[in-house]
């Protein structure tokens, strides 16, 4: 997989009926494909995330949202950034994974982390726990998937799931990318060296070079180029010719970056790939303004000029 440019779509608040909700996502899918984005993304969430919005504001269900946008796109990847493990199954996070990948022809990410949003597991009645129970349940959870994936049946007692010969059929490939967001170096960066194929980094601008650091190290303790293992940071643009860095919020300005789009894809440039980190997968805030069409085509076309993306 490679992810140069990848587009996130955090929140579905476009100051439109729920009748324009999806066609409006369907625009910003469609816009990021055509400006050359290699992939976008959605969030695996039921509730609006503190910061973005209040809980009961418009979150669509993940999956079956990228089947629509499957449908709607051509060559841009799909996935979810990322799915919380608590909230299915691993069995049936495979047959999802694998139908969406059936639906895309061979287009889908399983982006996966351990969960954390305890609002959403409290109320929808999902079992949170602590950290290192979420963690433990990632674990034994891509016991089950990994096979599943590769067209094996696994069969698996473990402490909390249970297998008998599972299957995921129809498969369009043996093998679907797999990325894992986080920042832990003692569980997480470990665990994407052990089994993932892109880590998207969780922290700010100034721990890039640290984080690198230990991936480099968490993948050499195992024999791994550390190559092998593609890296990304997740951050949010403002794209906006009267945008200035000092209209960031102090507690953002380490993922968060302002100005035109040829600014903005200045700035990424320093911050991130001149780093050492392979890509970024950008948001662009619609709470305010909605929807505002050709926003990400100009992103996209700065970037590809800088960057080369």
């Amino acid at each position: 997989m490679t992810i140069r440019l990848g587009l996130q779509i955090p929140n579905f608040s476009y100051g439109t009926g729920v009748g324009e909700l999806f066609p409006t996502v369907i625009a910003q899918a469609q816009e990021a494909e055509a400006a050359g984005f290699d992939s976008v993304f959605v969030m695996d969430h039921f509730y609006q995330l503190p910061g973005l919005g209040t809980p009961d504001q418009p979150m669509l269900e993940a999956y079956t949202a990228l089947g629509g946008l499957a449908v709607a796109t051509e060559q841009v990847q799909l996935g979810t950034l990322v799915t919380g493990n608590t909230y299915r199954n691993p069995t049936l996070l495979a047959k999802a994974i694998t139908t969406l990948d059936v639906i895309s022809q061979g287009r889908a990410v399983l982006g996966i982390g351990t969960g954390w949003f305890e609002l959403e597991h409290d109320s929808l009645g999902y079992e949170f726990g602590t950290f290192t129970d979420r963690f433990n349940k990632l674990d034994e959870a891509l016991e089950i998937i990994l096979p599943m994936l590769a067209g094996e049946r696994p069969t698996v007692e473990g402490k909390y799931y249970r297998t008998r010969e599972a299957m995921a059929e129809p498969r369009f490939r043996d093998h679907i990318p797999l990325l894992i967001g986080g920042r832990g170096e003692k569980k997480t960066i470990p665990l994407a060296a052990r089994h993932f194929d892109h880590l998207n980094i969780i922290g700010g601008f100034d721990e890039l070079p640290h984080k690198l650091g230990v991936v480099r190290e968490s993948c050499e303790k195992i024999d791994r180029d550390p190559a092998t293992l593609e890296t990304s940071m997740l951050l949010t643009v403002l794209v906006d010719d009267r945008a200035t860095p000092d209209l960031i919020p102090e507690a953002n300005r380490q993922n968060m970056v302002a100005g035109s789009a040829e600014s903005v894809a200045e700035q990424l440039k320093a911050k991130v790939f001149d780093v050492g980190v392979d890509g970024v997968i950008v948001n662009i805030p619609t709470q305010v303004t909605g929807y505002v069409p050709g926003v990400i085509s100009a992103l996209g076309a700065a970037l590809h000029s800088v960057i080369g993306a």
